[in-house]
């Protein structure tokens, strides 16, 4: 059985494409590439189709991750596909329980940096980098990477906890 997550910013521009791609990579580093689906989307339609952000792509590449992207619009309808649904912030938070069918599906979304146990509880957002200068970026990356570490204990931790696939020998 498949673990399935969505990182979700604005635009799927900048912080959830990072988040996904930081992610994924750390996913694949611990082997786990079969059991966690990777995805990212965006609260708003505005890049809909488009790469991510060149800055964020700079910073992907100098950080060793792929950049490979296409934007995309999240769907209230992917929460009964979803396990967790990561917003970078809290806007995006309560935009996307809002958007939940039911409360087993607002239940599913998570605060990114709540996976970061040096992240101090007032300081949960992975603050938008898009109108600022690159070093936002850098930061950003820095913050998200934090997070996944945590992000692959917990996705590890819930692993552990789904019942074994039947044998078909």
């Amino acid at each position: 059985m498949t673990l399935r997550v969505c990182f979700v910013c604005t635009g799927n521009i900048c912080r959830s494409p990072m988040a996904e791609h930081v992610f994924r990579t750390r996913v694949e580093e611990a082997g786990l590439s079969g059991a966690v689906e990777i995805s990212s989307a965006g609260t708003d339609g505005w890049h809909v189709g488009e790469g991510a952000d060149p800055r964020t792509v700079h910073v992907l590449q100098e950080g060793g991750y792929p950049t490979a992207h296409t934007a995309r619009q999240f769907h209230r309808d992917w929460f009964r596909h979803l396990d967790l649904v990561l917003a970078l912030d809290a806007g995006h938070l309560r935009i996307l329980r809002r958007l939940a069918p039911t409360p087993q599906d607002a239940a599913k979304v998570r605060l990114l940096r709540s996976y970061d146990p040096a992240a101090a509880a007032d300081e949960q957002d992975v603050l938008d980098p898009y109108y600022g200068d690159p070093d936002g970026f850098e930061e950003c990356l820095r913050v998200v990477e934090a997070a996944s570490d945590g992000l692959l204990d917990a996705v590890r931790g819930r692993l552990d906890e789904r019942p074994p696939a039947p044998d078909n020998a």
